[in-house]
């Protein structure tokens, strides 16, 4: 009896596939959704149409690979970041919506401490695929945006984004701020690596074994990081400044501490995400 290959069954037969091996069902859907390059409604409006045999070997591969742990970010090479498609692949942290929180918070801090000036001076440090520096630029066009990172590879798809989203981003190849360490800056952004290695155990396995370590471990508890940014950046701010920085859960005293420690005189703040777990802190400099 010949098998039918329309869109229903197709994805009905690959939703059970990825729950018999513990993932989640919709995958197959925006799986299936990658392969035919439609969306959402588009995919709707073609459930009884017939899928191809190439069609289905590339869907069936790409299950595979899901079901064998590898994220659909990084099967797909895309992800969606503040409404905008950008491409991933295993040398870069896959965009949390977490990290969107940090731009919204980013932006209206912005527009209070700066108003409409322009030649304002932000850097990205650790900006792996790009997505808080090309976010900000696209969203605030009068700023003039660097991006750092320590990893070649991470500069080179996150390049790719800037240029395929049109942002005029200077990236620069360095650890922490030893590539801005010449020159002053108005607001300094950074989504670090924050976790501890203990934590590992704790972790989705997706997780470990496919997104870099580099990009999601740190020493001294997931610390290290924001105690050097702050021991480093009071030489480079300028007089009116703003600060901002995505942290763990758990991490808020510690990272605001470092902050107030080193910033005296600035209002240091712990920002909830829309989950009600400390997410930011942000430090404004005003004096």
């Amino acid at each position: 009896m010949k098998m039918h290959n329309n869109v229903f069954e197709v994805l009905q037969r690959a939703s059970s596939f990825l729950s018999a091996h513990g993932r989640e069902e919709t995958a197959a859907r925006l799986l299936l959704q990658h392969v035919l390059q439609t969306n959402y409604s588009g995919l709707m409006m073609q459930m009884q149409e017939q899928v191809s045999e190439e069609n289905i070997a590339t869907f069936e591969e790409m299950l595979q690979m899901h079901a064998n742990g590898t994220p659909i970010q990084y099967i797909t090479g895309v992800e969606e970041f503040y409404g905008r498609t950008f491409q991933v692949d295993e040398s870069v942290l896959i965009p949390r919506p977490e990290t969107e929180e940090l731009i919204v918070g980013a932006i209206a801090r912005i527009e209070k401490l700066f108003g409409e000036g322009d030649s304002i001076k932000l850097a990205d440090i650790g900006t792996g695929s790009g997505a808080i520096a090309v976010t900000m630029k696209l969203e605030c066009p009068q700023l003039a945006v660097t991006a750092t990172d320590i990893s070649a590879q991470a500069l080179a798809t996150a390049s790719k984004n800037a240029e395929q989203l049109e942002a005029s981003v200077d990236f620069r190849l360095g650890d922490l701020t030893e590539p801005i360490a010449c020159e002053k800056w108005d607001v300094v952004l950074s989504n670090p690596p924050y976790i501890a290695f203990q934590e590992a155990e704790e972790m989705s396995l997706v997780v470990l074994e496919h997104e870099p370590h580099t990009a999601l471990f740190a020493e001294e508890d997931g610390l290290i990081l924001y105690r050097k940014l702050a021991e480093q950046l009071p030489a480079l701010m300028n007089s009116r400044a703003l600060i901002g920085v995505e942290i763990g859960y758990t991490q808020g005293k510690a990272v605001a501490g470092f902050f107030q420690q080193h910033f005296s005189q600035a209002k240091v703040e712990i920002v909830q995400d829309i989950n009600g777990k400390d997410r930011m802190v942000f430090c404004v400099i005003d004096e």
